[in-house]
């Protein structure tokens, strides 16, 4: 009985320095940001990380616990299955473990079932080639080394036949992994805030997590997502939510039409880093910074979340960010979203939609289809021969297209959404490269180079077309970058991104300094129509009056409130204000939390 037991317990032990190993991995391939954090911290790292392994080993141990249980009351000989089983385990959470340092490069959360949404013939072709092969590499030389001393701890390939009354002792054990996996005796369990020490520095909490444990958390409570309800008073909800969103009583005019055909450019991750305007370099983006010396510039616009799916979703459907995942993942939910296009075809606009990628990617195609657009030019409409870009088509031949379809169009006025792309991982364009080296920051640059670059050429076009003179051009992005500077998720710089209405029907040259965000152009733009629709609470008039000077940003477990004079960073699974700079008053503080509570309301009110 006596090596049953000690079999049992190597193989404990083998899972918890697994894990011990894994975040020793993950620290290090992120050196950077773990040169940051003192001898204690790390020290502090892994005990608040020993107690998430002693849960995630425990699930792990389940198995193996029932064949040790049926090797003994059946007296047949399992070792080899369990071995067998383990080891495979170790190639897939290897795989997991390596998985999860690359993708926190790009995401800056640990491994959740996010990424699985991008799982696709695009995403493939986000990272370099090498990339590939190095990470690879690090995988099968992580799984060997692991293996090798699995083998070593848990060399153990026969036991002795014992009576099978013994396999009650093993039940037992088994049973009592419930202790480890739930973390507690308590009614709360085991959950990703026990990891949670440091109130200034989330690396170091993120550190602590397992990345495994953290995948299979989210796979598991994905499809039963719910916010709390409780994050804010509900009374004082209403309260606060209309101090963000008051009555207008009136609004400035920009444009020299109540009815003008609207261009909607969507560029790709462009952040502030790389338009002058926005105190970034002058050299990245002329053109763009050129054309925003001309028409109504909003030099303090930000994007409600991280990703392109959640930038469309809040620039059509004035819908924020949610903190965790993305509400387009649920058509059910999105079909329930009021739409800018629904209210613009009502007044007599047709809408359509021009992208050199795959419509299908992330549900993009349900939010088109549910927004009622007429037309969806893809990936498919393009010849093959411009499928150069991983992605699908460069952003001159989008452009080449979307003049040849506006040139044709004979139904007015048109709404005509555009997302480029080319400025997308892996940052590969068909130019030659301005600025020097090959690093991915100095790709970015250039990606962003050649966008700008179809852009220009594009308007320069446009302005010699008959339609010019009776069309609003909006220039944004879906979201902004880590790059340059690999900008941390609670940095309210990589959420800083241009909005600019230029075109001929724009009647002046200004430069709006109110803090908005995404959501916002709905209301803004259906204003100048003479029509701002209620039904999107989250979207303010950024030309009206009065006007609540405030934005919004949304990452992973977390959010920021951006006054002009403050900034609160919150982060959930922490339950505490990560960064509070400026003006910190119980105002700022409550309509932050006012803000997310009505969100999580009405998220689970979409059923």
């Amino acid at each position: 009985m006596y090596r049953h037991i000690a079999l049992f317990f190597r193989l404990y032990s083998w899972w918890l320095i697994y894990f011990a190993t894994a975040r020793l991995f993950f620290l290090l391939f992120h050196f950077n940001q773990a040169a940051g954090l003192t001898p204690v911290e790390w020290i502090k790292v892994f005990g608040y990380g020993f107690q998430m392994d002693l849960s995630m080993g425990g699930y792990l141990m389940i198995i193996s616990g029932l064949l040790l249980t049926l090797s003994v009351s059946l007296k047949k000989n399992f070792i080899p299955v369990i071995h067998g089983i383990n080891k495979a385990g170790i190639l897939l959470t290897s795989f997991m473990v390596v998985a999860d340092a690359e993708l926190y490069r790009h995401w800056g959360f640990r491994l959740t079932t996010a990424p699985l949404l991008y799982l696709d013939n695009e995403a493939a072709g986000t990272l370099p080639l090498l990339r590939y092969f190095f990470l690879i590499l690090l995988w099968i030389s992580f799984s060997i080394v692991s293996i090798f001393f699995y083998s070593r701890i848990t060399r153990i390939e026969k036991l002795p036949v014992l009576r099978p009354v013994y396999a009650l002792a093993l039940l037992l054990l088994t049973a009592l992994l419930i202790i480890p996996v739930r973390g507690s005796f308590q009614v709360s369990t085991m959950n990703i805030s026990r990891v949670y020490f440091h109130p200034d520095k989330p690396f170091a909490n993120h550190a602590g997590i397992n990345a495994v444990w953290s995948f299979m958390y989210s796979a598991w409570s994905s499809n039963q997502l719910k916010y709390p309800e409780d994050f804010f008073d509900k009374k004082l909800t209403e309260e606060y939510f209309s101090r963000l969103y008051p009555q207008q009583d009136s609004t400035i005019y920009v444009l020299n039409t109540r009815r003008p055909n609207i261009l909607l450019i969507i560029l790709e991750g462009i952040t502030e880093d790389v338009v002058g305007p926005l105190g970034g370099r002058e050299d990245v983006m002329p053109n763009l910074n050129r054309l925003c010396k001309r028409g109504v510039f909003f030099d303090q616009f930000y994007a409600n979340g991280d990703r392109t799916d959640k930038g469309l979703v809040s620039l059509l459907s004035a819908y924020p960010a949610q903190p965790r995942g993305s509400i387009i993942k649920y058509v059910h939910k999105t079909q329930q979203l009021h739409y800018l296009s629904s209210d613009l075809i009502e007044l007599g606009y047709r809408a359509s939609f021009v992208y050199g990628g795959d419509v299908d990617f992330a549900n993009y195609r349900s939010l088109f289809t549910n927004g009622h657009f007429a037309h969806i030019t893809s990936l498919d409409d393009f010849p093959d021969s411009l499928q150069t870009n991983k992605w699908g088509i460069h952003d001159a031949f989008l452009f080449r297209q979307v003049l040849y379809e506006l040139d044709s169009t004979r139904q007015l006025p048109f709404f005509k959404v555009v997302l480029t792309l080319s400025s997308h991982e892996p940052f590969n364009v068909p130019m030659p490269p301005v600025f020097a080296g090959n690093d991915e920051a100095t790709r970015y640059l250039n990606a962003c180079h050649y966008t700008d670059k179809c852009l220009g050429d594009f308007i320069a076009s446009a302005q010699t077309k008959a339609w010019w003179n009776n069309t609003l051009i909006i220039i944004t992005a879906d979201h902004g970058h880590r790059l340059p500077g690999n900008k941390r998720p609670e940095q309210k710089e990589k959420y800083h991104i241009p909005m600019l209405w230029t075109g001929g029907a724009v009647n002046r040259d200004t430069v709006i300094h109110t803090l908005g965000n995404q959501s916002d152009l709905a209301n803004t733009l259906l204003a100048q129509l003479g029509h701002p629709d209620n039904r999107f609470i989250f979207s303010k008039n950024l030309l009206g009056k009065p006007v609540k000077n405030f934005a919004m940003f949304v990452f992973h477990d977390g959010f920021g409130f951006i006054a002009p004079d403050a900034l609160l960073v919150y982060d959930n699974p922490g339950h505490h204000f990560i960064v509070e700079q400026g003006n910190i008053t119980e105002e700022y503080i409550n309509l932050s939390k006012a803000y997310m509570e009505k969100l999580y309301l009405d998220y689970n009110s979409k059923r």
